[in-house]
This record gives structure tokens, sequence and C-alpha cells, in this order.
């Protein structure tokens, strides 16, 4: 029998990005419910970053935190016509390529598809485990950060407390898919009725932030009681954990694949 069988569980990731974590969870026997609470946009001006994307070998590395960012780097290089970065053209042209360091395997994944090397991946996905094991690497160079426009400051203000030139640009912004408010309503709706879902699993703290507002459009005060929430990560719970939202689980591998581990551990220990 399926572990997850006959569960319900609510899947908040972007809907360009919710398709794997459905997929594992209903090859577990899972019914997911998707409901996107965030959506990604292009960064509101694009000076800083074509600025950045012209002029990278300026930079003795390049740190990027999620798929998400390195999806929009390569979306603007193609719109720019700029030849493809790291190649014999581009390093004729431009000169070489930054040290890239990726925070997690998916994001480094991301980095390889547009052929580029990734040359530091720390041990745990998050951007103190990041600052950790670039330690003296970056010192006395200049650092490019691409990032979403409402990242965490850790990374820049740690490096900048060294004495390091950061250049830090948006590559991308996120929004609240105000389509979805409809469905809370309806999904909690039915919760009087029956339990809506088994548990809500969110993949960052946007996710969290952007959910929390859609129970709010939809006329919900306060997180769902007795909704276990199940956390990609440290940064997602405490997230949850200021919002009054206590996490049931958390990933200890902060990927998806550790997520859908933490969601079988939570319903079905020790199995």
């Amino acid at each position: 029998m399926s572990r997850l069988a006959g569960r319900r569980i609510l899947v908040t990731r972007a809907e360009h990005q919710a398709g794997r974590l459905s997929r594992e969870l209903a090859a577990q026997g899972a019914e997911p419910v998707e409901i996107p609470a965030i959506r990604i946009l292009p960064p509101a001006d694009f000076t800083s970053l074509d600025h950045a994307l012209r002029h990278l070998s300026t930079y003795g590395w390049m740190l990027v935190t999620s798929a998400n960012t390195v999806n929009a780097l390569l979306e603007r290089i193609e719109a720019l016509g700029i030849v493809a970065p790291g190649s014999q053209t581009w390093r004729t042209i431009f000169g070489p390529m930054p040290k890239i360091a990726a925070v997690g395997p998916a994001t480094a994944r991301a980095v390889r598809r547009m052929g580029w090397n990734v040359d530091l991946l720390p041990e745990k996905y998050v951007a103190e485990s990041l600052l950790q094991a670039l330690g003296d690497k970056v010192r006395g160079q200049r650092v490019l950060l691409a990032r979403s426009a409402i990242a965490r400051d850790v990374i820049p203000d740690a490096l900048r407390a060294q004495g390091i030139d950061v250049d830090v640009i948006d590559a991308y912004r996120t929004e609240i898919p105000h389509e979805s408010v409809t469905r809370v309503r309806e999904l909690f709706a039915e919760a009087a009725q029956k339990p809506a879902v088994d548990a809500a699993t969110f993949t960052s703290s946007s996710t969290v932030e952007n959910f929390l507002e859609l129970l709010r459009e939809a006329g919900q005060s306060a997180p769902p009681r007795d909704l276990p929430a199940i956390s990609i990560g440290p940064i997602t719970s405490k997230t949850l954990r200021e919002a009054g939202w206590e996490p049931s689980a958390e990933a200890a591998e902060h990927t998806v694949d550790g997520l859908v581990k933490a969601v079988l551990q939570f319903f079905a220990p020790g199995v």
C-alpha cells in the first residue's frame, strides 16, 4: 500500500515549479492539491541586471541562490542577444567568467544546464552555509549576487562587513497569484464539511508569507488550526513560527526530495 494513500497534500509552489513535487507526492499515493502562492516575474527595471551581465568578467565570483535566478539570467541573456556565457566567443569578447557558487543542487543543476561551471556548493543549502563555504575565497575580489528582489540580506551584509565589494542585482521578483484566493476560499470552505487537506507544504519563506496573505484575502484571519505545515528548511520554518504556525516537520535535506521525505516521515514514521 502507498505510504500516503488517501492523503491530500497542499502544494504552494509557483505553478511552473509545482509539477515535480506533485509527481513525487502522487507516486507515494497522495492527492496533490496545487494552489500557487507565488508567481515569478521579471525585475521592475533591467538596468542593473543588463549592466552586470555585460560585465561579468569584472567579477571574481557570482553567487546564485536559486534555480529561479539562473532561469531569469538565461532569459535575459537570450533577450539581449548575448553569446553563450563561458563559450570561446564569450571569452574573446567579454573576458573570463567569474567563479560561481550555487546554493543547493537544484541551483547547481540549472547553472550546469547553462553550460557554466559550479565552483562551490555548500554542504547545507542555506545562505549561512554558503558564507561558511566561501570563507576567504572571495577576499579581495569583486562579488556579484543575483537573487530575488525580496531576498534576505544575510549574504551581502556579511560579505560587506568583511570589506568585500558586493553588487546585488534583482534577477526577478515575485507576486501573489490573486486567482488563488478563490481556490483558497473554496478549499477551506470544504473544511467545514470534511478535512480540506491533510498537510500544507512550503518551499520558501515567500510561499509562507504569500499563502498567509491569500488566507487573509479569503477571509481567514489566522493559519488554519490543526493543519500540519511541512517546511523545506530552517529559514522557511522560522517564517512559519514568526506567523504563529509551528511547523510539524522540516526537511533534513533542503530540496524537493527532502521535503517529500519529511512528508512521508510525518505520516508514516519508521515505515
